[in-house]
């Protein structure tokens, strides 16, 4: 009889020490602000700046973000799957995709924190370094009096795609002298390679290039452009996309869907935050806000 009290006992104090346990480990693995693990899906061409973003938020905090590159669409579609409650995309939600949050009784927190621009590259062996925007989308459009040769864009469906299309006022893009691959980095190697294509990709990819890109990337010329309205010419530079100059400029956006206080409002802090406001500075694009810089005047 006493050895079954002690049996009895013994596999209490067992079982109290297992669910201690266990509620320790969910506290540490809870999700907060500023600790825990989360998802973000991200638009392919924003992938480095956003990458950079993550390498000094996980450095700072407690946390862990896996990043899943996807194009626009792809984002989009995740998103209302429920397979993340974060993204990054280079537009605002549409009327119709904020009704499917309202439908899901949640409120997305829209945090705007950087303004980036489309870019056009052609090989370095090409003299002329001038695009005028009128001919590329006469090009898009179809029509033969075009001077373009080859567009070459990361993905049919990515936000370079939906941007040209929109400008041009078409739905698809021609089949005919139109290239496409998957990622932003095999455009910056086919046009390196090949005379006489234009380019069209993120400009974080040219500011912000992986290392084994550069040799690829010192091999391709920054096109300036004329707008469709404008007569000068104007590269991407940070200076021309704050002052309205450069044509094709965009505005990024951290969608967050999570519906309650978790590690995307924390990030998207971080990022719309003075760290995260410089590191955008120092990558080439334009911060929504420029970080202030304290200057000691030494008599």
């Amino acid at each position: 009889m006493r050895k079954i009290y002690k049996c009895i006992v013994l596999f209490l104090i067992c079982s109290l020490f297992l669910m201690c346990n266990l509620k320790g480990d969910k506290e540490t693995t809870k999700e907060s602000i500023l600790k825990g693990t989360v998802s973000i899906l991200v638009d392919e061409t924003l992938m480095p700046i956003i990458e950079e973003q993550v390498l000094v938020f996980e450095s700072t905090y407690d946390a862990k973000i896996k990043l899943i590159p996807k194009s626009e669409k792809e984002v989009v579609v995740s998103l209302f799957k429920d397979q993340s409650g974060i993204a990054i995309l280079s537009r605002d939600l549409t009327p119709k995709e904020y009704k499917i949050f309202e439908q899901k009784k949640i409120t997305p927190k829209i945090t705007k924190f950087a303004t980036d621009a489309i870019a056009f590259i052609s090989n370095k062996s090409d003299n002329d370094t001038l695009v005028d925007l009128k001919e590329v989308t006469d090009f898009i459009q179809g029509k033969q009096n075009s001077k373009i040769k080859g567009l070459v864009f990361d993905n049919p469906n990515s936000s370079t795609v939906r941007y040209m299309n929109s400008l041009a006022g078409v739905q698809s893009i021609p089949e005919k002298g139109v290239y496409s691959f998957k990622t932003n980095d095999e455009v910056i190697k086919f046009v390196s390679e090949n005379k006489g294509m234009i380019g069209i990709v993120g400009l974080n990819w040219l500011t912000e290039p992986m290392p084994a890109m550069k040799k690829y990337i010192e091999k391709v010329n920054v096109v300036s452009v004329k707008s469709l309205k404008g007569k000068e010419f104007f590269a991407p530079t940070q200076n021309n996309i704050a002052e309205g100059k450069y044509p094709l400029a965009r505005d990024l956006y951290i969608i967050n869907g999570q519906g309650y206080s978790g590690l995307g409002m924390g990030f998207a802090s971080f990022v719309a935050g003075d760290i995260g406001q410089r590191i955008i500075l120092k990558s080439g694009l334009l911060p929504i806000r420029v970080p202030g810089r304290k200057i000691n005047v030494v008599k």
